[in-house]
């Protein structure tokens, strides 16, 4: 089943629900919506479509994309982040939390909740042989100018988007277990082979993220719903990733090579086996119709949808 008949009905919901409980505001402030899933399980052509659908007729809602890897430093403050911790491999390169601008993510969503002009970041990986860096503000897209409509749906998207940071025990808890089956033998994840004290960092980080998140779900009085774009194995991430970089390459000449990628994943991949169990339990503590989980497969096409919490349905065929 395609993703977008999937998520169209449970939006739409979303979004009578949202103009209800702001009935008695002349200024309605906008809709916002979550997107997580794993790298190249197609969250980019997902929120293309879902904002196409928006826009057009019969719903004509002006309608904004915004990714959380739009937010990741400039090159030269993602350097010396790195070098400033030389030890943890986890944040040699951009990706995990620490490595974004949450204080320019906040910033943005502030300023769309208030109808005002704002400017959307955007940034190139393929800058610096696939290192990455922020593109210059002159080009970043601006919304909410005067005399044009104002922003009604804001889809955020991103690999952490919803992600929440752990109690201490937890996370030492799911470290520990990560190497003692590393241990066992026949270990497949990355979490067991890395010290504590690093994954403890991006821990910690992660807990800035919140103001992401709680500032669309309480200080807006928004919905805060999000769309939980899961995939049957997290291993497909692999393979997603070095399709995405191929593409990469040749669309701008630039990008990083087979061996770079997979070195990029694996920095990934503990923040998945740590954080993924919340996220698919549902983040917004029981409240039905604020998180739907799609499945996919290698394919990317779904294979089983959710509303969390709730039962897993197993997708249509068509």
């Amino acid at each position: 089943m395609d993703k977008v008949e999937c998520c169209i009905p449970f939006i739409l919901q979303n979004i009578g629900c949202h103009r209800q409980k702001h009935a008695d505001d002349p200024n309605l402030p906008p809709f916002f919506l979550g997107v997580n899933g794993v790298q190249g399980a197609g969250k980019t052509t997902l929120v293309s479509s879902l904002a196409s659908i928006l826009r057009g007729s019969p719903f004509l809602l002006p309608t904004v994309v915004f990714s959380i890897d739009d937010l990741y430093l400039p090159h030269s403050l993602q350097t010396h982040l790195a070098n400033t911790h030389a030890t943890n491999p986890l944040i040699r390169h951009r990706g995990l939390p620490s490595t974004h601008d949450v204080a320019l993510g906040v910033s943005v969503f502030s300023l769309l909740r208030n109808g005002n002009a704002a400017k959307i970041p955007r940034y190139d990986k393929s800058a610096f042989d696939g290192s990455g860096d922020r593109v210059s503000q002159e080009l970043w897209e601006t919304v909410n100018l005067e005399g044009k409509p104002r922003v009604k749906v804001a889809i955020f998207e991103g690999w952490c988007v919803g992600f929440r940071a752990l109690h201490a025990k937890e996370l030492t808890q799911k470290w520990e277990e990560a190497v003692k089956h590393r241990k066992e033998g026949g270990y497949q994840g990355r979490l067991g082979w890395n010290q504590l004290e690093n994954l403890e960092f991006v821990n910690e980080a992660l807990k800035e993220y919140d103001k992401l998140t709680e500032y669309d779900a309480n200080l807006c009085s928004l919905p805060g719903t999000r769309n939980n774009h899961d995939a049957e194995s997290t291993h497909f991430v692999y393979e997603w990733r070095l399709e995405q970089e191929s593409a990469l390459r040749i669309s701008k000449g630039a990008g990083m090579t087979s061996e770079q990628v997979i070195e990029f994943v694996n920095g990934y991949y503990p923040a998945y086996e740590l954080f993924t169990d919340q996220l698919r339990a549902g983040i917004f503590g029981g409240e039905q119709g604020k998180q739907l989980r799609l499945v996919v497969g290698r394919d990317r096409r779904v294979k089983k949808v959710m509303a969390i919490p709730g039962k897993a349905q197993s997708a249509p065929t068509s």
